[in-house]
């Protein structure tokens, strides 16, 4: 495949936009009747594996935790998904949009990060009702930027 279609496909894929890659485990959270299965398709895909779900007992590389205000208390949910995944893994919260209900504020999604001890490094739409927020642990914050 050339560059031109890599970058293409990142435009179109939302998985791919995600940066998950083959073979990585990916636990989901948070898996409702609401949630973009286009999107949880398309990461299958990528990663060639199915996710797995909360009750995997091994670490995962990644976490897909689906989040809508009304399931609790955010900054414990994301305490819970670090002790999940590899040391320098990433977190990927997805929230609903603005105006559709679940909304949260990027304000408190910011603030429930910096408590668990997270960074947050973007945030992008990953689908029709849901936006992605990449955070990550120190560690890997850091090893990014050298």
């Amino acid at each position: 495949m050339s560059a031109t279609a890599d970058h293409a496909e990142e435009r179109t894929n939302p998985a791919a936009r995600l940066g998950f890659e083959p073979g990585q485990v990916v636990q989901e959270i948070g898996y409702d009747d609401d949630v973009d299965q286009e999107l949880r398709e398309a990461i299958e895909a990528v990663i060639g594996q199915e996710l797995v779900d909360e009750d995997y007992d091994d670490v995962a590389d990644a976490v897909l935790l689906w989040f809508r205000d009304d399931d609790g208390d955010l900054t414990d949910a994301l305490v819970d998904a670090i002790g999940l995944i590899d040391e320098g893994g990433t977190v990927w919260l997805l929230t609903p949009k603005t105006g559709r209900e679940g909304y949260i504020e990027p304000s408190d999604i910011n603030e429930a990060a910096q408590t668990a001890g997270l960074s947050q490094s973007k945030t992008i739409s990953v689908g029709k009702d849901w936006s992605g927020s990449r955070l990550v642990t120190p560690k890997a914050a850091k090893s990014g930027k050298r």
